[in-house]
């Protein structure tokens, strides 16, 4: 069958709306996954905190709590200590008051390939008590981090406990 004018304008036009409609897909399927964001390191679902004792020092005993986040987080910029901090035991809330030392406004960069942690020092000569789990939310220049994040690690507590804020490294 010969190919007519009015068929050959019909096939160019098709050809070029499919083109068209190709080109329309593709432009909006770029944006989407370039511009997709990562879910950030700071938010607690995003990363794991261990307890693990650290040197003391003269009158009080120390724990270094240190966060890490896998690879695939956003990285965050958390600052000074983490507030709201709670100790528990086998899940039980201990009744133990915590308070802040060291600079509050200093940042520090945290996600993958780079931990941060926090000190928490505990007077000597006091009875303390024995917990398993802290609570703590981080905070950024600007707030808090919305969430609590969890730290596992065995460690005793006592009035006059305090946290230092945020450093880098394990």
């Amino acid at each position: 069958m010969p190919i007519t004018k009015s068929m050959a304008a019909v096939s160019a036009a098709a050809l070029m709306l499919a083109s068209a409609a190709g080109a329309g897909v593709a432009r909006a399927s770029a944006p989407t996954a370039a511009g997709t964001a990562r879910p950030s390191a700071c938010r607690p679902a995003n990363h794991t905190a261990r307890v693990a004792p650290a040197p003391a020092s003269s009158g009080h005993r120390h724990y270094r709590v240190t966060l890490t986040a896998a690879r695939g987080y956003e990285p965050c910029r958390p600052a000074g200590s983490p507030t709201d901090v709670r100790f528990y035991r086998h899940g039980s809330p201990d009744a133990v008051r915590v308070g802040r030392y060291g600079p509050q406004h200093g940042v520090v960069t945290f996600g993958p390939g780079h931990p941060v942690h926090f000190d928490i020092q505990v007077p000597n000569g006091t009875a303390g008590v024995p917990a398993d789990e802290v609570s703590f939310t981080l905070r950024t220049p600007d707030g808090v981090i919305p969430g609590e994040s969890g730290a596992y690690g065995h460690l005793t507590v006592a009035p006059g406990t305090v946290v230092g804020p945020l450093r880098p490294g394990a």
